[in-house]
């Protein structure tokens, strides 16, 4: 794990951490758990709350982007039954590997979070649902709510505040899907995970048939330091109009891969030099910047590019998780979006005749492209099965299998024509693409 920072602000998540200290003693010596005590001390208003969140800009850290004051103003104010409140680590879009860091190395920061949430929305149960395939994560988060709630922070009557809170650990099974918020209800609820049709959305009709909040690791990480140091000072650490700091995970062919907790609106050109640079020395040739299933961008495009979500967004692309695949010269696009389509027919959960039928005919035009067997239809072909995916299901696995295959083809169509006029990669062969 790499944990740098820009030039003009510290890391806030990643900061004094050594790896070994992760504990609840080590989170209380830097000052954890304070800010959870100061508001149930002071009884502190709800609406005191939302308004710092506001006020910070904080925006969902899991791919979305929407502004997370906003969405816990949709839980109802009053509300008979039990209301939940679930953060999502089922993180596994490729490229993206910052919020198991975040569990291993700063698990109490994701529960003060929690609880801090959870206070400001009314709500009692909480549920952490993490990714399957990352077991030692989830055994360290269990040790530390066990260490939480054996200090008194997670049970009934919190500091003799009258707030009760009870926090639980879920494991998912290493399905994609269960990353999108309603597959995820479904797979706690012991259903198949598949994701339900909106509206209604969560907060109306959520886990169990309930309100529901569920916000990313990242996102719940960083309320208790925004209550600590105030919105404005929080929003502050960010460039001009992106407020904050975010955590990118850089991979690919960088010196350096890792996650970067650095101001959100730092240039992209910056971020990369943090990581050292593209391996020996070669030049970037294309960029996905937000997870495998945001659109490539060319390298030269984002080397004039800032990370934030407008800047990306008007470029073509989305920040999304802030997964960051860095892709040099010496890589053929044809055989990169191959792999990439591999991935999202392997991890279709078949609900939808579009996805399910879809994401497989793109992996076969693909692989006939890139063994040399492509015709000269082929492209065009491709782009309408990926134009007859996208917008057509009924989460964003179909976008975000269908959305990799539009922009490699527009940003790279001549490498994928050489593939089909001359059998060959141009990459491999030396040829001009």
């Amino acid at each position: 794990m790499t944990c740098l920072h820009g030039r003009h602000t510290e890391p806030v998540l990643f900061r004094e951490l050594t790896g070994d200290n992760w504990t609840l003693a080590d989170y209380m010596t830097r000052g954890g758990y304070g800010q959870i005590r100061r508001i149930l001390d002071g009884r502190m208003p709800a609406e005191r709350i939302v308004a710092e969140v506001r006020a910070a800009g904080l925006r969902g850290r899991g791919g979305a982007g929407f502004p997370t004051a906003v969405k816990w103003g949709f839980m109802p104010k009053a509300h008979a039954g039990q209301t939940y409140l679930i953060c999502n680590a089922d993180e596994s879009e490729p490229g993206t590997f910052k919020d198991r860091d975040i569990l291993r190395y700063n698990p109490h920061a994701v529960i003060e979070g929690m609880l801090i949430a959870a206070y400001a929305m009314g709500i009692t149960a909480g549920y952490v649902y993490v990714h399957g395939e990352i077991w030692s994560v989830y055994e360290r988060f269990e040790e530390a709510i066990g260490q939480a709630r054996e200090a008194g922070f997670i049970g009934k009557n919190l500091m003799g505040s009258g707030f009760d809170f009870e926090l639980h650990a879920v494991h998912g099974y290493g399905a994609y899907i269960c990353g999108e918020e309603t597959a995820l209800l479904e797979s706690m609820e012991g259903k198949r995970g598949q994701p339900r049709f909106k509206p209604p959305f969560p907060a109306a009709n959520g886990l169990y048939g309930q309100p529901t909040t569920i916000n990313n690791v990242e996102t719940l990480a960083y309320v208790p330091f925004i209550m600590a140091m105030g919105g404005n000072h929080w929003a502050a650490l960010g460039r001009e109009g992106c407020p904050g700091t975010k955590i990118f995970s850089l991979s690919g062919d960088v010196v350096f891969p890792g996650n970067y907790e650095v101001p959100l609106g730092i240039s992209f050109a910056e971020l990369l030099a943090l990581a050292g640079g593209v391996k020996g020395g070669r030049k970037v040739k294309a960029v996905i910047p937000g997870g495998s299933s945001s659109p490539v961008l060319r390298g030269e495009t984002m080397l004039r590019l800032n990370m934030d979500y407008d800047s990306i967004a008007k470029a073509g692309s989305m920040l999304g998780t802030g997964g960051v695949i860095v892709l040099d010269e010496t890589r053929c696009m044809v055989k990169s979006l191959l792999n990439l389509s591999r991935f999202y027919r392997n991890e279709s959960c078949g609900q939808c005749t579009p996805c399910r039928e879809g994401t497989g005919w793109l992996v076969k035009l693909i692989e006939r492209i890139e063994r040399g067997d492509g015709k000269p239809d082929d492209l065009d072909l491709l782009d309408s099965v990926a134009s007859n995916i996208q917008g057509r299901t009924i989460c964003a696995l179909g976008d975000a299998a269908a959305m990799p295959i539009r922009s490699f083809l527009k940003c790279f169509r001549q490498e994928f024509e050489y593939h089909v006029e001359h059998k060959q990669c141009p990459v491999a062969s030396g040829g001009q693409a």
